[in-house]
């Protein structure tokens, strides 16, 4: 059996806007691909709600590809050292002409989709990427010298004039193929090594295009031009919830700025602020990821500002596990650790107010902070996750300068004003005012809220102890008077 086109599907589980799958089809009949790699997975710390969101996704991307006669193979590939081996010889197999993937952006990515081009190349079967999970390819968007952007407007005001003179369009869902003689293989329900997450997180986030599409069409008709006032508030319904679809590919970038430019009448730096505030968000997550390619030693572990790299962080595992575990006697943080523990997500201004904490007030790595973050985000996104950890430590790129700290309490009373969102999370704080709600420990020796903790730290204290580890690096400014 001849077969001449492999789609091979990672972070792209859509078939409606999928550059390769319509690549693919457009080239001759096509069969899909899954590798179910355990161990790799375990080695990024993909967070067992996130696997099993794949594996939901892909049940319902087989139905979907079922109605293009598209049969969906999976295999397994314990790590991807093992990916070059196993498709080539479903390749041969099928005798497969040429292989078509959409773009991803990570060293060990990167790395196994050379090795596999070149076991395919050996073979005489092309390997053909795509364009998918971005608006712009990597090293199209530079300065004037040719270097990656390192800060964020730069980068931004770059985008929009490129979005203005060429907005990417939408790809076509491809027409149906003729039947192939293949079935399709079974989508696992589990994968060793990753709990099955509680049905309560399950129904938090259903999955498949149509709940994606459902979700990105609520936003945009109803929340989207509320957005700029309402995102950083946790307990009001601000964001867009978007972005487990977007990591697992169900949703691609393009889809959400059609659907934001529709909302906008065409527009994209003018006209509704919350649109254009949103915009600017997806934005964000594009420059993360064209950090990844310009400064690869970002997803080694290591710190986009090298001289940072230095810093004495604290050695403190009891500090770390009572962070972990919302247990740290600061509610705002307590609840959105809580949060994350719950749902497998957390309110973006919480990610932001809670890496502070650990890398600023407990002086933690904050490496620390961003393992454990992908250990339990559905919607865990190298990029993402790294560059919203380094900015909030004050390690990466266009980072919040080292003297500036979120103080969790001021915080806490800005954006949770009524602790609605506290009082969701800690229950045994229910029976607070709002003005001892965020800060139980003033109400001196009355306190005794069903054991909730005492602070672990005093912010001012550990305030000065952070600043002092930033001053004793080389190059850095001092705090401004």
């Amino acid at each position: 059996m001849t077969i001449p086109q492999l789609l091979w599907l990672r972070t792209d589980l859509r078939v409606q806007d999928n550059s390769a799958l319509a690549a693919a089809m457009a080239a001759g009949p096509t069969v899909a691909l899954f590798l179910i790699s355990p161990a790799q997975w375990q080695a990024h710390d993909d967070a067992p709600s996130k696997v099993d969101f794949w594996l939901r996704n892909l049940a319902e991307l087989r139905r979907e590809l079922a109605a293009l006669n598209v049969p969906l193979l999976v295999r397994q590939a314990d790590d991807w050292s093992a990916a070059p081996r196993v498709i080539a010889e479903l390749c041969q197999q099928l005798r497969i002409a040429a292989v078509q993937v959409n773009e991803e952006y990570g060293v060990h990515e990167s790395r196994r989709d050379q090795a596999v081009a070149q076991a395919l190349d050996a073979l005489g079967i092309d390997f053909h990427s795509h364009l998918d999970q971005l608006l712009f390819r990597p090293g199209s968007v530079l300065t004037q010298s040719g270097s990656y952007f390192q800060v964020y407007s730069q980068f931004r005001k770059v985008c929009y004039q490129r979005l203005h003179s060429a907005l990417p369009a939408l790809i076509r869902r491809p027409a149906a193929q003729a039947p192939l003689d293949i079935v399709s293989d079974p989508i696992p329900d589990a994968v060793a090594g990753f709990a099955s997450p509680t049905a309560s997180l399950r129904l938090l986030w259903p999955a498949g295009e149509q709940e994606a599409n459902r979700r990105l069409l609520d936003f945009t008709d109803e929340q989207i031009s509320h957005y700029q006032n309402e995102r950083d508030f946790p307990a009001k319904p601000g964001t867009s919830r978007l972005s487990a679809y977007l990591a697992a590919g169900v949703l691609s970038p393009r889809q959400c700025l059609h659907a934001a430019l529709q909302a906008n009448q065409g527009e994209f730096d003018s006209g509704n602020s919350g649109i254009v505030t949103w915009i600017n968000e997806l934005l964000w997550r594009e420059f993360y990821k064209h950090i990844l390619v310009g400064y690869p030693r970002v997803s080694m572990h290591r710190a986009f500002r090298p001289e940072t790299d230095a810093l004495a962080w604290r050695q403190a595992p009891n500090e770390l596990a009572a962070w972990q575990q919302g247990r740290t006697g600061f509610p705002i943080i307590d609840a959105a650790m809580r949060q994350l523990l719950a749902t497998g997500w957390m309110h973006n201004r919480l990610r932001m107010v809670v890496a502070m904490f650990l890398t600023k007030n407990l002086l933690i790595d904050w490496r620390e902070g961003e393992r454990f973050f992908m250990r339990h985000l559905i919607d865990g996104d190298l990029a993402a996750n790294n560059g919203g950890w380094q900015w909030s430590s004050s390690t990466g790129t266009d980072s919040t300068p080292y003297f500036r700290l979120f103080n969790p309490l001021s915080q806490s009373q800005r954006f949770d004003p009524d602790g609605r969102f506290i009082r969701h999370w800690l229950p045994e704080l229910t029976g607070l005012n709002n003005k001892d709600i965020h800060h139980p420990a003033t109400m001196g020796g009355l306190f005794g809220v069903a054991d909730y903790p005492r602070p672990m730290v005093d912010l001012a204290s550990s305030r000065t102890r952070a600043l002092a580890a930033f001053r004793r690096l080389p190059h850095l400014a001092k705090e401004p008077t």
